[in-house]
C-alpha cells in the first residue's frame, strides 16, 4: 500500500509538529504505508526494518551518487571526488579502504585516554553545581574535540572549527537544506591542509597527505589537496553533528529512566550495552536518502527510476518485527543490531569513535552526578534537517 490521500498518514521532514515527536507517524507508516509517497515534496520513504535494510544493502538499486540528502539530490549537484558518503563503487571501495587503512581501530582505542582526559577537565568545575547544560558542557564538546585530536587541529582552533561545520549544517526551522549549504566546499578546513603539507605530523591529515592509493583508472598517485580537503571535512561534519546528539538523547533517556540509570551507576559494565539502546530508540539522523536507478517495485508499487527513496532509519529502529516491546527503553536488551550507523557499504567508518566517546561522556557524567532530571521547558531542539537532537538540554542536579 501506499498513502498518498488526504486524510491517510502525511509525513514530511520539515513538519516542525512531526520532528518535535515523529515516532506515532513512523508506527503510522510501518502499518499503513510501508512505502510511503510525497509527491508534494518529491520522495518515497520506507520505513520498515526489512525494507531499510534492503534499500541500503542494494546500492545498484539505491545509490549514494547524487548525495544521502534529500536537498542534494532534488538539486542534482556535481558532487566531488572524495566525498565518500556520496560514492558508489568502483569509486567507493577505493576511497573507503584507502581511509580505513589511516582510520584504524588501534588509532581509536588510543584517544579514549585524551578523551577522557577531556571530560575530567570538563565536568570537574561543576560538581556542585544544581544545573548546566549538557550540550554546552560535552555534547558540543567532546566530538570536535576528539576529531580534532584525529586530524591534529589544536585544541585552542577546535571550537572555531566546530562551529563554522555547524554553521554550514544549519538550517532554519521547517525549512529544507539549500542547494549551497553543505560541507563540500570545505573552507574551514583548507587552511589546516595547506599547513600540515609544510609541516607533516603522525596526523590523519598528514597521513592522507602521503598516502598512495591506485585510482579507480588504475593510476597509483597521492591524493589531491582538494580530495584531502573533502576527506578531512566529512570526517569532521559527519563525527561532530551525530556524535554531539547522542550525548544529549542519552542524558535525556537516563532522566526518565532512573532505575536503569542506577543500574548503570552500581555496574558501569553494562554501560557499553546501554549506548546501543540509546542509538537505537534515538538516532541522531532520522533517514537517509537514495537516487532509485531503475523502476523497482516496493510492496506491489512501482517505483520509478529518478525517484528518490527515503530509508527511515529510526521507524526502523522501533519495528516491533525486528524488536520485541520496541518502544521500551531497556539497557539489557539482547541483539541490539539498530541501523543508527547506516547500512551496507556505507556503514558508518567512525562507529567505534561514536561508540568510545557516547561511553567515556557516560562513564564520566555517572561518576560525578549519579541523579539529574531534564529541564525540558529550557530545552531547544536543533533546527538541521539532516539530524535530530538537542542544542540545548539543561541537566538539574539532584
Amino acid at each position: 500500500m501506499t498513502a498518498t490521500a488526504t486524510g491517510e498518514v502525511h509525513f514530511s521532514p520539515y513538519d516542525q509538529d512531526i520532528v518535535s515527536d515523529p515516532y506515532p507517524v513512523y508506527r503510522r507508516l510501518r502499518e499503513e504505508a510501508p512505502l510511503y509517497h510525497n509527491a508534494e515534496i518529491g520522495f518515497y520513504a520506507v520505513s520498515r526494518f526489512a525494507d531499510v535494510s534492503a534499500v541500503l544493502q542494494d546500492h545498484e538499486t539505491y545509490s549514494s551518487a547524487k548525495g544521502d540528502i534529500l536537498e542534494l539530490i532534488q538539486a542534482d549537484m556535481e558532487v566531488p571526488s572524495g566525498v565518500l558518503i556520496f560514492e558508489d563503487p568502483p569509486v567507493h571501495p577505493l576511497h573507503r579502504r584507502l581511509l580505513s587503512r589511516i582510520f584504524t581501530p588501534k588509532r581509536i582505542i588510543a584517544l579514549e585516554p585524551q578523551i577522557r582526559d577531556f571530560c575530567v577537565r570538563s565536568l570537574d568545575p561543576l560538581v556542585g553545581a544544581s544545573e548546566f547544560d549538557i550540550i554546552a558542557e560535552l555534547g558540543a564538546q567532546v566530538p570536535m574535540r576528539a576529531i580534532g585530536m584525529l586530524l591534529g587541529i589544536p585544541e585552542a582552533e577546535q571550537e572555531a572549527v566546530r562551529d563554522a561545520v555547524d554553521e554550514s549544517l544549519r538550517t532554519e526551522a521547517g525549512a529544507p537544506m539549500s542547494a549551497d549549504q553543505t560541507l563540500l566546499d570545505g573552507e574551514a578546513f583548507a587552511q589546516y591542509v595547506d599547513w600540515r603539507a609544510e609541516n607533516l605530523s603522525d596526523d590523519i591529515i598528514s597521513q592522507l597527505l602521503q598516502v598512495e592509493f591506485e585510482d579507480e583508472t588504475g593510476t597509483v598517485r597521492k591524493l589531491t589537496r582538494q580530495e584531502v580537503v573533502l576527506y578531512v571535512t566529512v570526517l569532521a561534519g559527519a563525527g561532530n553533528e551525530t556524535t554531539g546528539r547522542l550525548i544529549g538523547w542519552t542524558a535525556k533517556l537516563l532522566a526518565e529512566n532512573p532505575g536503569q540509570r542506577a543500574e548503570l551507576v552500581a555496574d558501569p559494565t553494562l554501560i557499553p550495552g546501554a549506548i546501543e539502546e540509546i542509538l537505537r530508540m534515538e538516532a541522531p539522523g532520522h533517514f537517509m536518502c537514495r537516487y532509485v536507478t531503475r523502476d523497482v517495485e516496493v510492496h506491489g508499487t512501482t517505483v520509478p527510476q529518478g525517484s528518490i527513496m527515503m530509508a527511515i532509519i529510526a521507524g526502523a529502529n522501533r519495528d516491533p518485527e525486528r524488536f520485541p516491546d520496541p518502544e521500551t527503553f531497556d539497557i539489557h536488551r539482547r541483539d541490539v543490531q539498530h541501523m543508527a550507523f547506516g547500512g551496507g557499504i556505507h556503514f558508518c567508518l567512525g562507529n567505534a569513535l561514536a561508540r568510545l566517546e557516547g561511553r567515556v561522556a557516560l562513564e564520566e557524567l555517572l561518576k560525578r552526578f549519579p541523579t539529574w532530571d531534564v529541564d525540558l521547558a529550557n530545552a531547544r531542539l536543533s533546527s538541521t534537517s539532516t539530524v535530530r537532537g538537542w542544542e540545548k538540554l539543561p541537566l538539574r542536579i539532584r
